[in-house]
């Protein structure tokens, strides 16, 4: 009954709900407790610049500080949406949970820390304040942390530890004097190397990543891949030529970067820039064509030739015998320099052996391909004597064309042993030219055939007109040779009343006596007919014509 009556009554049945409330709400708490106390993983659901938050499953999302996500250049190493491990360690005054990233906890008592320092362990402390040296630190009892051991460089840096959750280990342990020191520094080494090592084994051949140029070399730069350093060599910078990494990069430029090499062994990553663009050399054949007429800008002088950047990355090759028409030229250097502006012709292209063939003299023109307009056979030419031989001598006419004069054509006053007897390096010599072979590229001249001779001076001492006597040499039909002097020969023209016909010698010299007398004495003008001329007769002639540069004389007979 009383049972009953309990039941019906309405307080006895309040207090009764109430109780069980109670017990869940303490149960609830409990576990929420629970949870609470242990490392768990969350979500990064916002990045601030002091607070990073997050969602750790709860109805309230947790706050860590920001400053536990930075590198040591103080740079953010989360983002919205990574994964992280943290644990609770209570809320703050707006209700958000108190995270931290430790995952390690605090000795309960002397026997674990005992037990960390033996085993090199990790634990968790946090820092409560700045002391003479260092920092104190809370790892379960007080503890010293010297500031080299903490991981920080500024003391501006060593104040912003204080109230943070750090990891560490303890380096030293005296229990009877209750000394404790423990060491940061050496925990974040531990963690950079594993970072490293993980941003190591990540790195693949081939690969496109991003790195910050930390130092600049004569060779190239050093690149920060995020904890692994690469090396870009100034070879691997630009398909053109790169005179020194600074001209390309500077220190703290961000760039993409391909990954050629990964050495495990000597822990070496060879990284390339210029292998992210198309090699040029892939469309040389497409660009350039024997014939071409290119332009280009000299890089570099060696001695067999001079090297001409066609575009960046593309380098063609100017031989020595390319670089002129004139034998002259014995260094490339002696003609062109790094930094000159040339146009050349192509003369051969090989995109798998990388090579272009040019030729600068090309480009100029041939001075052979009109050779015979600029020096016919006959025309006197002027030039300095290059080279000397035991045959002859060879003279510069224009640039690219030279001329031999053989030993006998030098002088005809005298036989010459070598053409250093009349002759000179240097010395300037006008000359005939006297045979023009463009097919072989020779050109034959002449130096006595200038020399004045016996019928130049015969010329120049006679007028067309004048009367003067001669010697028939030879006759032939409709004209005879006239010999007026010693190595003078002259032409007459023949009418067809004068009757030629041979005489002998004595015949010939009886023919000038009796001519002479009958002239003497007035004979053939009574007789009313022309002598017939003969070989060796002496006759009285008038000049018709004066060649000088051809050196003939035209006659006619005066009686």
């Amino acid at each position: 009954m009383s049972s009953q009556s309990g039941k019906s009554n309405p307080e006895v049945q309040a207090v009764s709900q109430e109780a069980s409330s109670f017990a869940e709400i303490l149960s609830e708490f409990e576990e929420s407790h629970k949870q609470e106390s242990g490392a768990r993983k969350g979500v990064v659901v916002a990045v601030g610049a002091d607070l990073v938050f997050v969602d750790v499953g709860l109805k309230t999302e947790g706050a860590l500080p920001a400053a536990e996500f930075r590198d040591e250049a103080g740079n953010l190493t989360v983002e919205q949406g990574d994964i992280v491990v943290v644990t609770i360690t209570g809320r703050d005054a707006e209700g958000y949970y108190t995270l931290s990233k430790l995952r390690v906890e605090k000795p309960k008592d002397w026997a674990g820390l005992q037990s960390a320092f033996a085993e090199g362990r990790v634990i968790g402390g946090r820092v409560t304040g700045t002391v003479k040296g260092g920092l104190s630190v809370d790892v379960g009892v007080r503890a010293f942390m010297p500031a080299s051991r903490s991981g920080v460089r500024e003391m501006a840096d060593l104040e912003k530890l204080v109230g943070q959750d750090i990891q560490c280990k303890i380096i030293k342990l005296d229990a009877a004097d209750e000394d404790v020191v423990v060491d940061r520094r050496a925990v974040l080494e531990e963690e950079e190397r594993r970072a490293r090592q993980k941003a190591f084994d990540e790195l693949k051949e081939g690969a496109v990543v991003t790195g910050t140029v930390r130092t600049l070399t004569g060779f190239g730069a050093f690149l920060d891949l995020g904890g692994v350093d690469g090396l870009l060599h100034v070879a691997d910078m630009s398909w053109g030529r790169v005179a020194k990494p600074s001209d390309v990069l500077q220190e703290g430029a961000t760039l993409e970067v391909k990954v050629l090499k990964v050495d495990p062994v000597s822990r070496r990553v060879g990284l390339g820039l210029k292998q992210l663009t198309p090699d040029p050399w892939s469309l040389v054949e497409e660009k350039y064509k024997a014939g071409d007429r290119v332009r280009g800008t000299v890089t570099r002088v060696a001695d067999f030739g001079a090297f001409v950047e066609l575009e960046p990355g593309v380098e063609g090759l100017i031989r020595t015998m390319d670089l002129s028409w004139s034998k002259k030229v014995r260094k490339p250097g002696d003609l062109v320099k790094p930094g000159d502006l040339v146009e050349a012709v192509v003369t051969g292209v090989s995109a798998p052996n990388k090579r272009i063939g040019l030729s600068l003299k090309q480009a100029l023109g041939d001075p052979w391909d009109d050779i015979t307009a600029q020096m016919p056979v006959g025309a006197t030419v002027e030039g300095p004597v290059v080279r000397l031989a035991d045959f002859g001598a060879f003279l510069e006419l224009a640039e690219g064309i030279e001329g031999m004069i053989h030993i006998g054509d030098i002088s005809s006053e005298k036989r010459l042993k070598h053409p250093r007897e009349a002759l000179a390096v240097g010395q300037r010599v006008r000359e005939q030219v006297l045979e023009v072979d463009r097919a072989r590229r020779r050109v034959r001249l002449g130096l006595k055939q200038l020399e004045p001779t016996s019928i130049d001076e015969y010329i120049a001492e006679h007028k067309p007109g004048d009367r003067v006597s001669g010697r028939l040499v030879e006759l032939r039909a409709h004209e005879a040779n006239v010999e007026l002097g010693e190595g003078v020969t002259a032409t007459c023209r023949l009418t067809a009343d004068h009757e030629a016909q041979a005489a002998s010698p004595k015949a010939d010299l009886a023919s000038l006596t009796a001519m002479l007398s009958s002239r003497w004495k007035g004979e053939g003008a009574a007789r009313g007919r022309r002598e017939p001329v003969r070989v060796g007769q002496v006759r009285s002639f008038r000049i018709a014509g004066l060649d000088a540069e051809g050196k003939s004389i035209q006659l006619e007979l005066a009686d």
